[in-house]
């Protein structure tokens, strides 16, 4: 039986001080954004191009248009941001930043905020910087994990290492690999731990060059460094970062490329900085 005042599990509802504080969130970061150079784009919450940017379908909330074509809800708002932009908008526009404030949602019924932000032919440290300037700027300072996901590919399709074992973080199983280096790779963790790296494979070490490298350019205190982390979205391909609290994620971010075009982003999860602030008092 549904009461006539239930909601969808995973639906979201903000009201008196909650809703305080989503509003305020939001305000301050348009206001930053738009002060660093970002133009403010909403896209539609229907799509025809969402499945190519999962790995697994199941999240989608498929639909069909009037020509029976099927369309799905947004469940991600980077890859329609840079096709709009690049394709849409084309020679309409010269910008290459832009910041999106909209929800998206997911298989059954999740509903999850979003404040983003995409530049065309950005930088890593650009995207890192946004956030963390963001984040300040509502006032929280987490913990920020750098990653890169051609490790965990170059491990599966060059050292025989399971991608399934990566994206689930086995560390058990990937240790029983015969590869000598292995566990040095798995206990990866501070910024310090990548001054040694000779005794890696050129290709596994070039990689984590590219970690340290943007460590450099980084200026955060709270870091720590995760070569293994597999980013769920099929169009990220090289340096990716997270930032999160305890067991709550609220951002994530990186370098990408989708239809041959070459940007860095980032996404602000709200929901989870609403509950963060408001854990605080």
């Amino acid at each position: 039986m549904i009461f006539e005042h239930e909601i969808p599990s995973g639906s979201r509802l903000y009201f008196g001080e909650s809703a305080r504080v989503k509003r305020e969130i939001e305000f301050v970061s348009a206001e930053m954004l738009d002060n660093l150079g970002f133009e403010e784009i909403v896209t539609p919450i229907f799509s025809y191009h969402q499945h190519e940017c999962f790995n697994d379908k199941k999240p989608l909330v498929r639909l069909n248009d009037e020509s029976n074509h099927e369309v799905t809800l947004r469940a991600d708002s980077t890859a329609d941001v840079v096709r709009i932009v690049t394709k849409r908008l084309g020679r309409s526009t010269e910008s290459k930043k832009w910041f999106y404030i909209q929800p998206t949602v997911t298989f059954p019924t999740r509903e999850q905020y979003q404040i983003g932000a995409e530049i065309i032919d950005g930088s890593f440290e650009e995207v890192v910087r946004s956030a963390t300037i963001l984040l300040k700027e509502i006032d929280i300072e987490p913990v920020m994990q750098i990653a890169n996901i051609r490790i965990p590919h170059l491990l599966n399709e060059k050292y025989g290492v399971s991608l399934d074992v990566l994206k689930s973080m086995h560390v058990e199983q990937i240790m029983k690999t015969e590869l000598p280096w292995i566990e040095h790779l798995v206990r990866i963790n501070t910024v310090s731990d990548l001054e040694e790296l000779e005794m890696f494979p050129a290709d596994i070490r070039e990689e984590l060059e590219k970690i340290k490298e943007a460590t450099q350019h980084v200026a955060y205190e709270k870091m720590v460094i995760s070569p293994l982390f597999y980013a769920k979205m099929r169009y990220y391909d090289s340096l990716t970062f997270r930032m999160f609290e305890g067991n709550s994620l609220l951002a994530m971010g990186g370098i990408y490329s989708i239809d041959g075009v070459e940007a860095a982003g980032f996404a602000l999860y709200t929901d989870e900085c609403i509950v963060n602030k408001m854990n605080r008092g």
